[in-house]
């Protein structure tokens, strides 16, 4: 049994189930497809592209390269796509299907969930254009969303300003520099450390597909609107207890979250069938409020020996960034402040999303209930 001294701080209970290992898969977007390096298939073309006049540029901060001629290429390309760990992916162009350049994930970290993109090379006509950003958005997605890790790392030369500025528009966070880190070609490297974290994804998430958008580009393929200008503002709601006066925005809200659930779970959302006057004066309910707006509501029910959380949503136009994890956040720490060391919840088994997403926060699954028209899955959280 592990125990901890209770007057030192101590980070937050979280899942510890380990991330899956990436796996040699397609990932197919709109501009680009990103498929397993192969040699027979992309060498030819990946050659082509980066040993131009550019291929100085392009190589300048890698480990390898550029290569004396394409048979030392092939070689080389042959290694690395039995790679397990960097596992390499070509990129295909959608349009002339030609592979236009590679980007690993490296560092696999299954444990901690943490994971690296690297090993970026982007030929000459990849490079700046809406392909090389859906590259790294179908990688970020398929991290987080489909794999579930936790960190996002990306590590460059520090001499690279272009990838540094890329990586910060992607949406990774600056974290340091480790000086003397590593010896490339006979050459000193500073290493540039930046990530992106699992809560963080929403957000950028939203921007990378408004911006992907084919809305978001005039006739001759400008943006009308920078990836960064595209992030959903960020947003600090206050939440404090819900009123009698919040009753209709309160059920409002009920309404717009929870009804996209009626679909995937095949009865009337339970939320939605609640008298709402007979909880605001019996439930535990707060609002997270922005600037009068009611983004988010959590209902809490104390029991006997637990903190219920009856009901946690975020109206549409505020979900992707970061309220409803604020009001989990708030519930674990309402809940200590009540005397409670155990968090409870349940949700629907077909939302798989929900599921998923309290499980990152640390909840488990303690039992699945079969009702007469639907299957819930009741969770826990222990606090201490």
């Amino acid at each position: 049994m592990t125990s901890f001294a209770p007057d030192l701080p101590i980070g937050d209970i979280v899942d510890t189930r380990p991330a899956p290992r990436p796996e040699r898969v397609t990932l197919r977007g709109r501009y680009v497809t990103l498929e397993p390096l192969d040699p027979i298939k992309h060498a030819e073309s990946i050659y082509a592209e980066t040993h131009g006049p550019d291929a100085p540029r392009i190589w300048q901060y890698m480990g390898e390269g550029p290569f004396a001629d394409r048979a030392a290429f092939d070689a080389h390309v042959t290694a690395k796509s039995a790679s397990a760990d960097p596992l390499f992916f070509a990129i295909i162009d959608n349009a002339s299907g030609r592979a236009l350049g590679w980007q690993t994930l490296m560092r696999i970290d299954t444990a901690n969930r943490v994971i690296e993109v690297g090993n970026i090379v982007y030929g000459a006509s990849l490079q700046r254009t809406q392909a090389a950003t859906e590259a790294q958005y179908l990688f970020a997605r398929y991290i987080f969303d489909d794999l579930g890790y936790r960190r996002y790392e990306w590590k460059l030369n520090n001499l690279n300003a272009p990838s540094r500025r890329a990586a910060e528009r992607y949406g990774f966070t600056f974290e340091g520099i480790f000086r003397q880190h590593m010896i490339i070609k006979g050459r000193n490297r500073d290493t540039c450390w930046l990530a992106m974290l699992d809560h963080e994804w929403p957000r950028y998430k939203a921007a990378f597909e408004a911006w992907l958008d084919p809305s978001n580009f005039d006739a001759q393929g400008r943006q009308k609107r920078s990836l960064t200008a595209c992030r959903p503002a960020m947003i600090t709601p206050s939440i404090r207890r819900a009123t009698p006066h919040d009753a209709e925005k309160i059920i409002a809200l009920q309404h717009d979250a929870y009804a996209a659930n009626r679909a995937l779970i095949g009865a009337e959302p339970i939320p939605l069938l609640a008298n709402y006057a007979e909880i605001l004066s019996r439930d535990d309910v707060w609002v997270a409020d922005v600037h009068g707006d009611i983004a988010g509501a959590l209902i809490l029910q104390p029991q006997d020996d637990h903190m219920l959380i009856w009901s946690i949503a975020t109206a549409s136009h505020f979900q992707r960034q970061g309220i409803a994890n604020g009001l989990l956040d708030f519930a674990a720490q309402h809940t200590r402040q009540m005397g409670f060391a155990l968090l409870r919840l349940y949700t629907g088994q077909k939302l798989e999303r929900n599921v998923a997403w309290y499980q990152r926060h640390g909840f488990a699954i303690d039992r699945i209930e079969q009702l007469p028209d639907r299957v819930i899955v009741h969770m826990s959280k222990n606090l201490n």
